[in-house]
């Protein structure tokens, strides 16, 4: 059975954290779009590059950037067996 869990919550909340804590007792990865557009600006992706540029200059990622990234993201097989957002 798939497992697909979201946890929310202002900034400092304890959300990594628990998220951890979940994800090892479930054998789930976890799933964080910071994490993922770190990854992508640090790979050097056209992704990356455009977050990089916005960030760079104070703005926010658009939920278009993201959303694309995290349709790219859930096509991979890492989370094939649910995963904690």
């Amino acid at each position: 059975m798939k497992k697909r869990l979201v946890i929310l919550g202002a900034p400092g909340a304890g959300k990594g954290t628990q998220a951890r804590n979940i994800c090892e007792l479930l054998a789930i990865p976890t799933f964080s779009t910071g994490a993922m557009l770190r990854a992508q600006m640090q790979a050097g992706t056209e992704l990356g590059n455009k977050a990089k540029e916005l960030i760079d200059r104070g703005e926010l990622v658009p939920d278009s950037v993201i959303s694309a990234l995290v349709e790219a993201e859930l096509k991979t097989d890492r989370y094939r067996g649910g995963f904690l957002a």
